[in-house]
């Protein structure tokens, strides 16, 4: 049962840096992102199968491989 509970946390953060991915809300994807890795962390200490950790950490992966240099402030905040 805790480990339905973990997958909707998951999966609910995993939909809402995707819905602000799409929409080019970059601040917020990126905050969704951090947010993302440290619920996938927390829950692995609280006990996350590491068979559902190692699923989501591919998808994890996955954004942090399509995120790779996603944000303007480097822009604003060059030399």
């Amino acid at each position: 049962m805790f480990e339905l509970k973990e997958k909707a946390m998951l999966n609910e953060k995993i939909a809402e840096l995707e819905m602000n991915l799409s929409n080019n809300y970059k601040d917020l994807a990126i905050t969704a992102y951090k947010e993302f890795a440290e619920l996938l962390e927390n829950l692995r200490q609280n006990g996350l199968k590491e068979k559902t950790y190692n699923k989501y950490k591919k998808i994890f992966d996955e954004y942090s491989e399509k995120m790779d240099g996603y944000s303007h402030r480097d822009f604003y905040h060059s030399k």
